[in-house]
C-alpha cells in the first residue's frame, strides 16, 4: 500500500508498505477513504514531537470502511463506514473511566505518533470498539473528517476548557483549522463578542464569514490595545491560544481578565514566558489539555442535524498520489489560502 511516511525532521516520502495485520483480538483494519493533514504533523516534521520517530506512517485523522476486525471486536463488522478517532482509547484503564481517554494507558494519541497512522490506504485502529464511531446515513464524510480531530479539539480543549459561557466575550488568537473550529463550536454558548487574531487577513475574513464579530491583525500591543479598548479596558473572558508558539500565549496573557481563563490548545515545542508578575493577583486560569474525544458522538449529531457545517473548513482536495503536493500546500498557508486539505486515499 501507499504511505507518507516520516523520515526525521524536514524529511519525508511516498513509500510503498505492507497492509498492516491484526495484532491484537481488539484491534480493526480500516480501509482508509479520506483523511487529512494536521498542525500537528507540521510539527513532527519541525522536531517538536521526540515520540514520533523516524519511519513512521503520520496521520491520525480520517474515515473509512471497515477491513477485517479481531475476535475481540463486537460493535464493528467488515464493510461497516466508519469515523477515526485522533484518540485510542482502551474504555477499562484508570484514565479512560475519568473520560480522559487521550491518557489512555494502552492507547492515547498513538495514531501517526507512536504507531503507523492514517495517510495509508489502510490503517490498523487499536481498541476499536471504543475507538472508531459507526458514520450515519446519509452524512457527508468529507464533513466528517473535521470530526477526527480538530473540531473535538477546538471545542473540548478551547471552548469547554475556557468555559465559554452566554454573554462572554472570547478572543481566539490564531484563525488556521483548530482556531476556526473553536469558533464554530463557541457559538454553541451565544457569547457577547468572538474576537479573532491572525497574521493572515484571508484568514480573518474566512473567520468573519464563520461568526466572528471582530477580526484584529496580530501586530503585537497595537492589537492587544484595540481589545483592551473593545472590553472597556478589562480584557477578555476567555482567550484561546490556537497556534502553538511563545509569542501568541504570552499575548493571551496581556488580553485575560480578572478572573478570565486562558485555554491553550496549540502545540509547543520551546518554552513560554509566563508573566506571574503581573498576574498573580488577577484570578485567571489557565488550562492545558490534549483533546480526549468525548464530545465526538455529540458533535456528530449537530453535523448530522446541521447546527453546524465543518466541511466548510475544507479548501483543497488531492489524490492520495499527490499528498506530498497536499503538504506543501498546507504548509504553505499564507500564500494557499489553505485551510484543511481533504486527500482521497482510494
Amino acid at each position: 500500500m501507499k504511505a507518507l511516511v516520516y523520515e526525521g525532521p524536514g524529511r519525508k516520502s511516498l513509500q510503498d508498505r505492507p497492509v498492516p495485520k491484526i495484532q491484537a483480538s481488539t484491534d480493526a483494519i480500516v480501509r482508509v477513504t479520506r483523511t487529512t493533514i494536521c498542525g500537528t504533523d507540521l510539527h513532527i516534521l519541525k522536531g517538536d514531537v521526540p515520540t514520533c520517530t523516524p519511519g513512521r506512517i503520520l496521520g491520525h485523522e480520517g474515515v473509512g470502511i471497515v477491513e477485517d476486525i479481531g475476535p475481540g471486536v463486537t460493535q464493528f463488522k467488515k464493510g461497516d463506514h466508519v469515523l477515526i478517532s485522533c484518540i485510542s482509547s482502551c474504555g477499562k484503564c484508570e484514565y479512560c473511566r475519568r473520560g480522559m481517554y487521550s491518557h489512555c494507558t494502552t492507547g492515547g494519541w498513538i495514531l501517526g505518533n507512536t504507531i503507523d497512522g492514517t495517510q495509508a490506504e489502510y490503517v490498523r485502529i487499536p481498541h476499536a470498539d471504543t475507538s472508531l464511531y459507526p458514520i450515519p446515513a446519509g452524512v457527508d464524510e468529507e464533513a466528517l473528517v473535521m470530526l477526527s480531530d480538530i473540531l473535538p479539539t477546538g471545542f473540548e480543549c478551547g471552548v469547554l476548557n475556557g468555559k465559554v459561557q452566554p454573554g462572554s466575550t472570547v478572543a481566539i488568537v490564531g484563525s488556521g483549522p483548530i482556531g476556526l473550529a473553536a469558533l464554530l463550536t463557541a457559538q454553541f454558548y451565544s457569547p457577547a463578542q468572538i474576537i479573532m487574531v491572525d497574521l493572515d487577513d484571508n484568514r480573518l475574513e474566512v473567520a468573519k464569514r464563520f461568526g466572528a464579530t471582530h477580526t484584529f491583525k496580530a501586530n503585537g500591543d497595537e492589537a492587544k490595545q484595540r481589545i483592551l479598548n473593545l472590553t472597556d479596558g478589562k480584557g477578555v473572558d476567555t482567550a484561546i491560544e490556537a497556534v502553538g508558539v511563545p509569542a501568541t500565549f504570552e499575548f493571551c496573557e496581556g488580553i485575560i481578565a480578572p478572573g478570565g481563563v486562558i485555554a491553550n490548545v496549540g502545540v509547543h515545542g520551546v518554552k513560554a514566558d509566563l508573566h506571574l508578575e503581573t498576574l498573580w493577583s488577577q484570578n485567571i486560569s489557565i488550562t492545558t489539555r490534549l483533546v480526549d474525544t468525548v464530545s465526538t458522538p455529540m458533535l456528530l449529531k449537530t453535523v448530522q442535524s446541521g447546527k453546524i457545517d465543518p466541511k466548510k473548513l475544507i479548501t483543497h482536495h488531492f489524490k492520495l498520489d499527490g499528498i506530498l503536493d497536499a503538504y506543501d500546500t498546507f504548509s504553505r498557508a499564507a500564500s494557499t489560502q489553505a485551510l484543511k486539505v481533504i486527500i482521497e486515499a482510494r
